[in-house]
C-alpha cells in the first residue's frame, strides 16, 4: 500500500530558479512556493535534458533523454513509439489529466503509416500524448478548439475574434493607444485583461475545478503554467509590482564577448540577444516577469488552500518545477538554450506525503537530480511498475524518504542536450542540419561541453560559478576535458534503446537458445 493516492505535477514555463524566494531572491516573495518547499525536498541541483521547451517536456513526459526519444525542437513530433506517463497510468485504469501546456505534437506521418485515424480512441491518445486534456493552452498564439480560454474571455465582455492577441498580450499605452506585447518595449504597461481573467488565474481555476470533481476518486493532473513565459505581459497590478532596484542585475562580463565559442558567439547575433544586451531591454522586462511569478505564487495559494479544504495534503504527491530558465540578459543572451546554469538548473520541489518522509521535510538535497526522474517518481510513489526497460530516470522517493540503501550509488553527473539546427545560429555558422548538436556534462564541479565540429567548453565551477571564463581552449586542462568526455561516453552507453522487449523479458530467454532447438557450437 501506499499513502499517495494523488499526483500534482506543476510546472511553470521559462522559470529561473533564482527568481524564488527558497532558492535565494532577495525580494520576490513567493510564499506559496516557499511554503511547499518548507513541507517537502528542495532540490539544489536539478537540471532540465534540454534548454528548450518541447524536448525538456517530452523527457518529463517519458522519463527518456533527448536523444532517445527524439523529439529534439518545438514541434518536433514526439514517436508514436514513445510511451508516455499518461499512456502508463492508463494501463492501470489511471488518467493524467491537463490544465495548461504540454508542447506534445501528433506524429502525422507514424499515424499514417500505421493507418491510425485521429478520430479514434488509439488516435485521440497518441494525438494528446495520452493526457485528458481538461483545458490545453500553449500560450505562443491564439488558442483554438483545444482550450475553453477565448471563449471564456469573450463571456466576460473581451469581444475579438483574437481576444487573446488583443486583450491578455496586448497594452494600453499612457496615450490610451492599444500596443502589442510582442514587443517588448511595452510590457511596462498592464495587460488590457483583468487579474481573475489572466491566463495564470484561468489555469489554476481549471486545476482547481477539476480536483473538487474528483472527490475521494484518485487522481493525477499536470497543471502546466505558460507563465513566465514571454509574451511578457502581466495584468495589473503584478505589471509594476516591483521596480528595477530590486531586480536581480544581468550576470555578464564584456570580455565574454570577446573571441566567444563560435556557437556562443552565433547566438549573441539572434535578435533576442542583441536586444537583451542592451540594458533598456533588460531593465525594462525583469520587473515585469519577477511580476509574472508572483502572480502563480498567489494563484498557488487558492490552489494549496483547495488541497488542505478536502484533505489532500494527507494523499499527495506534489512536484514542482520548470521546463528551463530564461537568460533575461545574462551573458549577453536572450531566451534560453545554451548551456549555462542559468537555464539549465532549475527549481524543483517534491512533496511526498508518506511519514516515511518526515524526517527531510524542508531541507535541502544537494544531489544531481534530473526531468527524467519524474516519470519514475511517479509511478513509485503509485505503486506501478518501473518499465525499467524504457524509463532512464530514477525514483526521487528514496531522496525523499533518506533510504541510504538506495541512494548509495546516486549520479554523479547530469547530462543535457541541445540541437541548433532549426535556429538562425545554423546558418550564421554555416553548417549542416545534423551538424548541429551539443552535449554539456556537469559535475559536481566541472561543466564540459562537447560541439560537433568545434572545440569543446570546460567551466571550472567551484572557482568561476558564473561561468564566465571558458577553459575549453586551456592545454592546462587537458585531463579535465578528457575526464569529463569519457563521462559523456558513460552516458550515452547506458541509454535504452531495447524498448521491444522488457527487462524479464530478455532474463527469462537469457542461455536459451536449445530450447527453441537451435545446438550452435556442439561438437
Amino acid at each position: 500500500m501506499t499513502a499517495t493516492r494523488n499526483v500534482l505535477f506543476i510546472m511553470c514555463d521559462q522559470l529561473r530558479r533564482d527568481h524564488l524566494g527558497c532558492y535565494g531572491h532577495p525580494w520576490l516573495r513567493t510564499r506559496n512556493i516557499d511554503a511547499l518547499a518548507a513541507r517537502g525536498v528542495r532540490f539544489d541541483n536539478a537540471y532540465v535534458t534540454s534548454g528548450v521547451c518541447g524536448p525538456s517536456r517530452m523527457s518529463y513526459y517519458t522519463g527518456r533523454t533527448m536523444t532517445s526519444h527524439g523529439a529534439n525542437w518545438n514541434r518536433v513530433p514526439l514517436s508514436i513509439g514513445e510511451i508516455t506517463l499518461g499512456e502508463y497510468l492508463q494501463r492501470h485504469g489511471r488518467t493524467l489529466a491537463l490544465a495548461g501546456k504540454t508542447h506534445v505534437q501528433v506524429d502525422e506521418h507514424g499515424m499514417r503509416r500505421l493507418e491510425i485515424a485521429r478520430a479514434s480512441e488509439l488516435g485521440q491518445r497518441l494525438c494528446t500524448g495520452s493526457f485528458l486534456e481538461l483545458d490545453r493552452y500553449d500560450g505562443h498564439h491564439e488558442p483554438g478548439r483545444e482550450s475553453g480560454y477565448p471563449a471564456y474571455l469573450r463571456s466576460h465582455g473581451y469581444e475579438s475574434e483574437r481576444p487573446w492577441s488583443d486583450f491578455v498580450i496586448s497594452v494600453e499605452d499612457d496615450e490610451g493607444k492599444v500596443q502589442s506585447g510582442w514587443k517588448m518595449r511595452n510590457v511596462r504597461w498592464p495587460a488590457r485583461v483583468a487579474e481573475p481573467h489572466s491566463e495564470t488565474a484561468y489555469m489554476t481555476r481549471q486545476a482547481i475545478r477539476y480536483i473538487e470533481q474528483q472527490g475521494d476518486t484518485p487522481w493525477t493532473l499536470h497543471l502546466s503554467y505558460v507563465k513566465p513565459h514571454w509574451p511578457y505581459v502581466a495584468p495589473r497590478p503584478y505589471h509594476d509590482l516591483y521596480s528595477l532596484d530590486q531586480c536581480l542585475p544581468p550576470v555578464r562580463r564584456r570580455a565574454e564577448l570577446d573571441n566567444p565559442h563560435p556557437v556562443l558567439g552565433a547566438y549573441h547575433q539572434h535578435e533576442e540577444s542583441l536586444n537583451f544586451a542592451r540594458d533598456e531591454v533588460s531593465n525594462t522586462v525583469r520587473p515585469v516577469y519577477q511580476g509574472l511569478i508572483q502572480q502563480i505564487d498567489d494563484r498557488l495559494g487558492e490552489l494549496w488552500d483547495t488541497l488542505e479544504k478536502l484533505g489532500r495534503w494527507q494523499d499527495t504527491l506534489i512536484v514542482f518545477t520548470a521546463d528551463h530558465g530564461d537568460f533575461l540578459g545574462d551573458h549577453w543572451l536572450g531566451e534560453k538554450e545554451m548551456f549555462y546554469d542559468t537555464v539549465q538548473r532549475v527549481p524543483f520541489i517534491v512533496y511526498d506525503p508518506s511519514s516515511a518522509a518526515d524526517a527531510t521535510r524542508g531541507t535541502r538535497e544537494a544531489r544531481f537530480v534530473s526531468g527524467v526522474d519524474v516519470v519514475p517518481t511517479v509511478l513509485d510513489a503509485l505503486g506501478l511498475p518501473k518499465y525499467e526497460e524504457r524509463v532512464e530516470g530514477a525514483s526521487l522517493l528514496p531522496l525523499t524518504r533518506a533510504d541510504a540503501a538506495q541512494t548509495e550509488d546516486w549520479r554523479s553527473y547530469v547530462v543535457s542536450e541541445l540541437d541548433y539546427s532549426f535556429r538562425g545560429a545554423r546558418l550564421t555558422l554555416g553548417r549542416k542540419p545534423d551538424e548541429c548538436r551539443g552535449w554539456m556534462v556537469r559535475d559536481e564541479r566541472w561543466k564540459y561541453v562537447y560541439w560537433q565540429g568545434y572545440r569543446p567548453q570546460l567551466f571550472d565551477l567551484a572557482n568561476d560559478p558564473d561561468e564566465f571564463v571558458d577553459l575549453g581552449a586551456e592545454a592546462s586542462h587537458e585531463a579535465e576535458r578528457t575526464r569529463m568526455h569519457a563521462k559523456l561516453a558513460q552516458w550515452h552507453g547506458a541509454l535504452k534503446q531495447r524498448v521491444t522487449v522488457d527487462t524479464p523479458t530478455v532474463e527469462s530467454k537469457t542461455n536459451t537458445h536449445k530450447d527453441w532447438g537451435v545446438f550452435f557450437g556442439e561438437w
